[in-house]
């Protein structure tokens, strides 16, 4: 099939001309291969095209979601066309012809058309509150009074995508662990449901008395097997609970204390809290956001109350005319020694944002060498589980036959 496409390349300059491919997407990567923006696409001698809204006629994805990885692959691309020239509108109406996400495409859509209309992109992109956080805004707006758009977008992207990397990281080490336990619980079951119930007849044919142990094994299987409703109740009570809980008020509160004392992994968050902390507050005071303000947006994006509540803290002892470094140094409970040498030092040298930036990578070693070792802490301890179930399951067994073989003889 062949396609009229009008483009724009690096340099701002329009280009057009004809294409045969299989569809519209197939003349997108071969545009994108070329590098030139698509500002119209539609089939030869037809009427589909951006101007035409046909992006407003995509079917919207129920439950699509846009994802912190597309906010950033956006910020990177509209901040490269601005570069070069290509005026927002333009840019942003391009970007949505590229932009595989139907819904995405029609916010993008309608922030290009607000701009048209006289908006500024600030305002425009904080309709969508759901895809553009407060902190996202802010950062854009810094840049167009700075008048240094490209380069903010640039940096949020980069941004973005840490925060994505470290929480893609984050989540993989958490199923891990959950996916083993899963598997032992099952393990367990399957015993307990179809094994030891074949092996109780034969135990009770002896007509012995049986030891506590295989009586205890011998109640437990009898449970599983008349009473396994009960234990999905459980289950799902304990599922539930570990899942709402958490989200209420009080849930949080307590789980967010829990989780920096639990041994090994409350270090391990710590480190990643305080990651998130420079990343964050770095990315602000670079793009010209005031300490006050950086502290407070930081307070509610670290995502942890504890580290909420010192951080707000420490904002009103700054208000107040103290330090960073000295007002967060009051709870070394969570602030370690080498976050708050970094501060000072950022500080003292009136570059606190590439200060920080250093503390950002030390931290993002340390959270990948833990994630990297999870694995090699978990295995042993699975392997010792397992060697002791089967070791109490084989001694419930083989204790009433090695004394029924001792009383025979």
């Amino acid at each position: 099939m062949k396609y009229f496409y009008q483009a724009k390349d690096i340099s701002g300059k329009k280009v057009k001309g004809f294409v045969e491919a299989r569809s519209r997407d197939a003349v997108l990567e071969f545009l994108n291969g070329e590098k030139l923006f698509p500002i119209e696409v539609k089939e030869s001698g037809g009427s589909s095209s951006l101007e035409g809204k046909d992006i407003m006629k995509q079917k919207i994805t129920l439950f699509e979601n846009v994802s912190m990885k597309d906010v950033a692959i956006f910020s990177r691309q509209f901040a490269i066309m601005l570069e070069s020239n290509v005026p927002p509108a333009e840019a942003l109406e391009a970007l949505s012809e590229q932009t595989a996400k139907a819904s995405f495409a029609e916010k993008i859509y309608k922030i290009s058309k607000d701009i048209r209309e006289g908006s500024s992109l600030s305002n425009a992109l904080s309709k969508y509150p759901k895809i553009f956080s407060p902190f996202y805004i802010n950062i854009v707006l810094s840049g167009e009074i700075s008048g240094s758009v490209p380069t903010i977008l640039e940096k949020v992207a980069s941004h973005l995508e840490n925060e994505h990397e470290i929480k893609s990281k984050v989540s993989g080490a958490m199923i891990y662990p959950g996916v083993i336990m899963t598997v032992f619980v099952l393990i367990f079951a399957v015993i307990m449901i179809f094994i030891v119930p074949g092996l109780v007849e034969v135990l009770l044919s002896a007509g012995k008395e049986l030891p506590l142990l295989t009586r205890v094994i011998i109640a437990l299987s009898d449970f599983f097997v008349h009473y396994w409703y009960i234990l999905l109740l459980i289950v799902f009570g304990i599922v539930t609970f570990f899942v709402r809980f958490p989200k209420t008020t009080v849930g949080k509160e307590i789980f967010d204390r829990i989780l920096l004392k639990i041994p090994v992994l409350g270090s391990f968050f710590k480190n990643l809290y305080l990651s998130r902390f420079a990343e964050n507050f770095s990315t602000l005071v670079a793009a010209g956001i005031t300490v006050n303000e950086a502290l407070e947006m930081v307070a509610k994006l670290i995502g942890n109350n504890v580290y909420r509540d010192a951080i707000l803290e420490a904002q009103e002892k700054v208000v107040k005319g103290e330090t960073i470094s000295s007002a967060l140094a009051n709870r070394p409970d969570i602030m370690s020694p080498l976050f708050i040498q970094m501060i000072s030092v950022g500080e003292r040298t009136g570059k606190i944002d590439s200060s920080l930036q250093n503390v950002v990578k030390f931290y993002k070693r340390e959270t990948d060498a833990f994630i990297n070792s999870l694995s090699s802490i978990i295995e042993p301890l699975l392997i010792i589980g397992l060697a002791l179930m089967v070791g109490v399951l084989v001694a419930a067994v083989l204790l009433p036959m090695y004394e029924v073989s001792t009383s025979i003889q």
